[in-house]
C-alpha cells in the first residue's frame, strides 16, 4: 500500500517501540553495542558512527519522503557534500556548479576539492545550453541547486537529468530550498539529492544536519563506506530532533508558502524595492518550470534596493525578522548575503549583489510580517 506524503513524514521508520510501546522511536543515546559472541552483533549494530538505530531511522524516513531507495544522514549539509564528492570523485574529475551557489558549496569546491585535484566550473543553472557546453570528457557531477541561493534562480531537473546522462555524469540536486514536500528530484530523473537537514527538514532553528537521498546501489554503497570511514555522521540526539521535526514538515511548508507569497507581492509593489526574486511571480524568469516540478514556491524571498548601504539598514532595523544566517525555521529570517551567508564567494565569479537581501520568511501572523517589513522599508 503506498501512503501519502504526510503519513510517510509521520510513520516511515518510525514504528512504536517493539519493547514499551513508545509511539515515539526512543533516542538511542549510545556509542557501543553488546555482542552476542565475537563477531555476532545484535541486528548488525556494532559501534554509533558505523550504525545507529535513530539515525537509521531518519535515514529511512527521509529515502521515503524523497521516493529513494537509500538514505544517508550527517552532521551537517556540507558533511554530505564532502562525502558524496570523496565518494564519487577522483583526481582529475570535473564539476559543474551554479554560478550562483550556495557560498559554502562554493568554498568546499574552491578551497577545499580542489586542493584535491578536483576542477571546476560555473554554469547559470536555467540555461541549459550553459550547462551543456561546459560539460567536459572529465565532467563527473553536474551539481545544481533549484532554487538556487540567493538569486532563486530554477533549474530544469529533468532537461539537466539529460545532459548528466548523456556526459555520464550524476546530476546532484540540492533540494534544500525546496525542501521534499516541495519538489523530488529523482522522479525528475537526478541521481543524487542532496538537503541540508538544518533548514527546512528540521524546521526549528535547534539541530544541524544533512543528507544524501539516491536510488543507485553501487553508489549508495560506496557512500555507505565513506560515511562510516570519513565519521561525519549526526548524533542520535540531533538525529531524534530531525525526526521530530520532519513530522509536521508538509503543514510548516503550506504556512511558509502562504507567507512568503503575500510578502513578495508586497515588496514588488514597494517603491524601495527595485527587484524580486521569488519564483512563484509569473514575471520570474523560471515560473513555469517551477510550475511544472515544484508543488509551490517555497519560503525563501531575496530582493535588491539600489543601494547596498540601504539594503544593510533594512537587515538592522526589522524586529520581526530576526537577522540571522541559515534559513527555513518557524521564524522569519533577514540577512544581507554579501556580507553573510555568501561572504567566502566575495570577489569571485559568484560574488552576490552588494544590495541584496534575502528573506526567509517563517510561519508567524502574515500582518506582523508585512508591518515589520514596512517599517523597515521605511
Amino acid at each position: 500500500m503506498s501512503y501519502g506524503f504526510e503519513t510517510l513524514a509521520i510513520h516511515a521508520g518510525q514504528e512504536p517501540d517493539p519493547r514499551t510501546g513508545a509511539v515515539i522511536p526512543p533516542i538511542f543515546q549510545t556509542s557501543t553495542y553488546a555482542q552476542d559472541a565475537v563477531g555476532a552483533p545484535r541486528l548488525g549494530y556494532e559501534y554509533s558512527r558505523s550504525s545507529n538505530p535513530t539515525r537509521d531511522s531518519l535515514q529511512e524516513c527521509l529515502a521515503a519522503l524523497e521516493g529513494a531507495r537509500h538514505g544517508l544522514t550527517f552532521a551537517s549539509g556540507l558533511a554530505a557534500e564532502d562525502t558524496l564528492i570523496r565518494a564519487v570523485c577522483q583526481p582529475g574529475d570535473h564539476v559543474i556548479i551554479p554560478d550562483d551557489a550556495y557560498g559554502g558549496t562554493f568554498r568546499l569546491f574552491a578551497k577545499v576539492a580542489e586542493r584535491w585535484g578536483i576542477s571546476w566550473s560555473t554554469a547559470g543553472v536555467s540555461n541549459v545550453d550553459d550547462v551543456r557546453g561546459k560539460v567536459t570528457a572529465s565532467t563527473k557531477l553536474i551539481w545544481i541547486e533549484t532554487p538556487t541561493n540567493p538569486l532563486l534562480n530554477i533549474g530544469d531537473i529533468a532537461a539537466l537529468a539529460g545532459i548528466a546522462r548523456d556526459a555520464g555524469a550524476l546530476l546532484v540536486v540540492d533540494n534544500t530550498f525546496a525542501s521534499p514536500y516541495l519538489q523530488q528530484p529523482l522522479a525528475l530523473g537526478a541521481d543524487v539529492v542532496v538537503h541540508s537537514t538544518t533548514k527546512y527538514i528540521g524546521g526549528h532553528s535547534d539541530v544541524v544536519g544533512g543528507a544524501l537521498l539516491l536510488n543507485d546501489d553501487e553508489v549508495a554503497n560506496q557512500l555507505r563506506f565513506h560515511q562510516n570511514a570519513m565519521g561525519a555522521v549526526n548524533g542520535p540526539f540531533d538525529a531524534w530532533l530531525t525526526l521530530r521535526g520532519v513530522k509536521t514538515l508538509a503543514v510548516r511548508m503550506e504556512r511558509h508558502c502562504d507567507n512568503a507569497e503575500q510578502v513578495a507581492r508586497f515588496l514588488v509593489a514597494h517603491p524601495k524595492v527595485t527587484q524580486v526574486y521569488y519564483p512563484g511571480l509569473v514575471e520570474h524568469p523560471g515560473h513555469e518550470v517551477a510550475v511544472k516540478q515544484m508543488r509551490r514556491f517555497g519560503g525563501m524571498i531575496s530582493f535588491r534596493t539600489g543601494d547596498p548601504v540601504e539594503a544593510e539598514r533594512i537587515c538592522n532595523t526589522t524586529k520581526v525578522f530576526t537577522l540571522a544566517e541559515s534559513l527555513g525555521g518557524i521564524e522569519s529570517l533577514i540577512e544581507h548575503p554579501g556580507k553573510m551567508t555568501h561572504l567566502s564567494a566575495a570577489g569571485s565569479a559568484l560574488e552576490v549583489p552588494a544590495d541584496l537581501v534575502r528573506l526567509s520568511v517563517g510561519i508567524e501572523t502574515i500582518d506582523d510580517l508585512l508591518a515589520d517589513l514596512a517599517q523597515a522599508l521605511g
